[in-house]
């Protein structure tokens, strides 16, 4: 009980850092976001109107520490605000809309590279000095070292734009209305989705594939492990049932926490395929001044990361007796 109770009194405490961080670097932007708002007006506005809408959109004058209380409120209130960018749409409305298309991607994404990283890190452990071996891991390491921008980029051009095999934008073929009931819409969707799902998958399957081979590694010199070969067991029991499941363990762990982490990755590959994400969110809260929206965006970003990590310490606690027993 209290491991759980010193792990939520630290994420706590990084929750309320992120959340002054996240504070303070919108307000060091240059611009006045509301001004900015009615630059391109065509009457003029009054100062009376500009000071009202700042009001309306949570930008109140007075100290700093008064507005950030005035911000934690909102945080702790579930209120983010309104959008300068979609008014009168809330960042709650805005951020809704985006989530579920990043959390559909990056899970997906993870799922993948899984199962396809610690399968191929089985192999490689089990023939280690092979061929095989030499070629898989170092290319995926290779792979993995591309920055997600270079391989998007790639994919793009590649197969979307010349090729034309897949599309190149969006989640689904504008114009559709979205009907969740459809299975042609979901074809549609997956359609959509082949291009970015590739990138996010191919750029995060070496991690878990060495992770894997090391944790295969470490076990086959294990005396069970012996005494199955000598008992002469088949090579595909020894693989599977004996060193596979022991050495998946650590691997679970890893894999709660690089779905919080795929999120935050993956962003850049939302920019380039206009996928409906956070990423294509952010990006338009930056080149309009949106405070409310990057503030929301950042947060829910934060929020993500630092729970699919205590779920992650979770699941070290509930596969290891040793934390059970200790409570360390």
């Amino acid at each position: 009980m209290g491991f759980f109770v010193r792990r939520l009194s630290f994420y706590f405490i990084a929750l309320l850092f992120a959340i002054t961080i996240n504070f303070i670097i919108p307000r060091a932007m240059p611009g006045d976001p509301v001004t900015m708002m009615f630059a391109n007006a065509a009457v003029q506005v009054t100062p009376e109107r500009i000071a009202a809408m700042k009001e309306l959109l949570g930008f109140v004058d007075g100290p700093m520490y008064q507005q950030y209380f005035i911000y934690l409120k909102g945080i702790f209130s579930w209120d983010l605000g309104i959008s300068i960018q979609t008014y009168p749409q809330t960042v709650n409305e805005v951020l809704g809309n985006a989530v579920g298309w990043s959390l559909f991607l990056a899970g997906t994404a993870v799922i993948l590279a899984f199962c396809m990283g610690s399968t191929l890190g089985i192999f490689a452990a089990w023939k280690r000095g092979s061929k095989y071996d030499a070629f898989i891991s170092p290319g995926m390491l290779v792979v993995q070292a591309v920055p997600p921008v270079v391989v998007a980029m790639l994919v793009l051009y590649t197969f979307a734009i010349g090729a034309k095999w897949f599309p190149s934008t969006y989640a689904y073929t504008p114009g559709t209305i979205p009907d969740w009931t459809s299975l042609d819409f979901y074809l549609d969707v997956g359609y959509h989705a082949v291009l970015p799902l590739f990138c996010a998958t191919i750029i995060q399957i070496g991690g878990f594939l060495i992770n894997m081979r090391n944790n295969m590694i470490n076990l086959l010199n294990e005396d069970y492990i012996t005494m199955a070969k000598g008992k002469g067991l088949s090579e595909n029991r020894i693989v599977f049932k004996y060193a596979a499941r022991n050495a998946m363990l650590p691997s679970v762990t890893a894999l709660s926490m690089a779905i919080g982490m795929a999120i935050g990755g993956q962003l850049i590959i939302e920019m380039i395929f206009n996928y409906p994400g956070l990423g294509t969110v952010l990006l338009n809260a930056i080149n309009q001044r949106d405070y409310q929206v990057l503030q929301g965006q950042l947060l829910i970003m934060t929020m993500f990361m630092l729970f699919f990590n205590f779920m992650a310490d979770i699941l070290i606690v509930a596969l290891d007796p040793r934390l059970r027993k200790g409570g360390k």
